[in-house]
């Protein structure tokens, strides 16, 4: 992008943080959303994208992908059912920094508060801990994940 046509007449260019405006279309997919704006004094950044016109489409994989596994399905359920789950909408990290030791494995005892992963929202990392104790009996999400709203994150039994 030139820099002339970004100009503002009283500031000066707006820098614009291509990570940001990233993470902001990253929440249009994960909350199914048309648009979302941020401001900061008087300037504003806008992501929108339009409607998928076929979302009659959709369902119609899911289900012939579905029916072949209803077999293991059961058993998922239930596990995915006592999972800790995200309170939040964003990317879950498994370690505290880029190829950093994960917080927990699969077959790890963990304790009521110990740390699972991180959800980073809006350049917040928040750590989400064990409600109880237990072995890590599953890992449903793969680091640097987005992730949604009472998504199963972490099965602990």
């Amino acid at each position: 992008m030139a820099r002339s046509a970004s100009t503002d007449a009283t500031d000066g260019p707006m820098r614009i943080d291509p990570a940001q405006v990233r993470e902001l279309a990253e929440l249009l997919t994960v909350n199914q959303l048309t648009e979302i704006e941020i401001a900061d004094g008087d300037r504003r950044i806008r992501v929108r994208r339009d409607a998928a016109p076929s979302v009659a489409a959709a369902p119609a994989p899911a289900a012939a992908a579905a029916a072949p596994a209803a077999a293991t399905a059961p058993a998922a359920e239930s596990s995915v059912g006592d999972a800790v789950r995200s309170p939040m909408v964003g990317t879950a990290f498994l370690s505290a920094e880029p190829g950093g030791k994960p917080f927990v494995s699969v077959g790890d005892p963990v304790k009521p508060g110990d740390t699972l992963l991180i959800v980073e929202a809006m350049k917040v990392m928040n750590p989400i801990t064990s409600p109880g104790g237990g072995i890590v009996k599953q890992i449903l999400i793969e680091d640097g994940q987005p992730v949604e709203f009472d998504q199963p994150l972490v099965v602990i039994a």
